[in-house]
C-alpha cells in the first residue's frame, strides 16, 4: 500500500491596487440675469407662441402674434473647481410670477449646458449661460413677470 503525502497548502495573496482623487470643492457664482425683453402681444385669440433665448443669447421671436423688443440677456454664472473635471449643471424649470398680479404666472422652461468639463483649477473659473424659453397666449396678463432660478452644480 503506497501513501501519497502533500506538501503544505499556501495561500496566494493577490495584490490590489488603491487611488484616491482629490478635488478642490465647486462654488458657483452668479453673474447676471436673463432678460427677455419686452414683448407686445398683437390683437385676436390665439395661443402657443413660443419665445426663447438660448444660450448664445441669440432670441427666437417668430410667432407673428408677438413683437418683442428691447434689450435681452441670458443668465451668467462661474463655476470654480479642479481643472478637467466634469461638471453637472441642474437648473430646472422656473416659476415667472406676475409683480402686478401673483395668481397669474408663466412657466420659463430653461435652456442649459448639463455639463461642463472645467479649464482650470480655482480662479478665474469657467462661464457658463442659461437661456430658456416661455410660451404665451392672447389671454396672458401685461405686467412684469419674474422668477429665480434653482441652479445646482456639482462633480459628475
Amino acid at each position: 500500500m503506497a501513501l501519497a503525502a502533500a506538501g503544505p497548502a499556501r495561500a496566494v495573496t493577490p495584490t490590489a491596487t488603491v487611488s484616491a482623487t482629490i478635488v478642490k470643492p465647486v462654488t458657483l457664482t452668479w453673474i447676471s440675469d436673463l432678460d427677455l425683453g419686452t414683448l407686445t402681444l398683437g390683437p385676436g385669440t390665439w395661443s402657443g407662441a413660443r419665445i426663447a433665448i438660448s444660450q448664445a443669447g441669440v432670441l427666437t421671436c417668430t410667432n407673428t402674434n408677438v413683437t418683442c423688443t428691447g434689450a435681452t440677456k441670458v443668465a451668467q454664472y462661474n463655476v470654480i473647481g479642479t481643472n478637467k473635471q466634469v461638471i453637472t449643471i441642474n437648473a430646472p424649470s422656473v416659476t415667472l410670477t406676475n409683480q402686478s398680479d401673483s395668481t397669474k404666472t408663466l412657466t420659463l422652461v430653461v435652456d442649459s449646458p448639463g455639463s461642463l468639463t472645467l479649464t482650470n483649477s480655482g480662479q478665474p473659473g469657467s462661464t457658463f449661460s442659461l437661456g430658456g424659453s416661455i410660451t404665451l397666449n392672447s389671454t396672458t396678463a401685461a405686467g412684469t413677470y419674474s422668477g429665480t432660478f434653482n441652479v445646482t452644480v456639482d462633480y459628475n
